[in-house]
């Protein structure tokens, strides 16, 4: 007789991360493409907004994008 065993590897249908890490992924996304669209801004080359700003929010954005990954989900009472 086989006996049957549970795969570690077997799928539950559940998300590798929580409701708050694909959040805080989005608003990642929306902060990266705001620092682009700042990029595009006026035609004056040597502006503040594309030299200084646009680039900050950019990065900001990636970092973010970093802290969402890493962000580890709360525990809830029902496990």
């Amino acid at each position: 007789m086989s006996k049957q065993q549970n795969a570690p590897n077997s799928r539950n249908g559940s998300f590798v991360f929580a409701k708050r890490n694909y959040q805080l992924f989005l608003l990642s996304i929306a902060v990266v493409a705001l620092g682009f669209i700042l990029m595009m801004g006026t035609s004056d080359i040597y502006s503040f907004t594309k030299i200084t700003l646009a680039p900050l929010t950019v990065v900001a954005g990636f970092a973010l994008g970093v802290v969402a990954i890493l962000v580890k989900p709360k525990k809830s009472k029902d496990h």
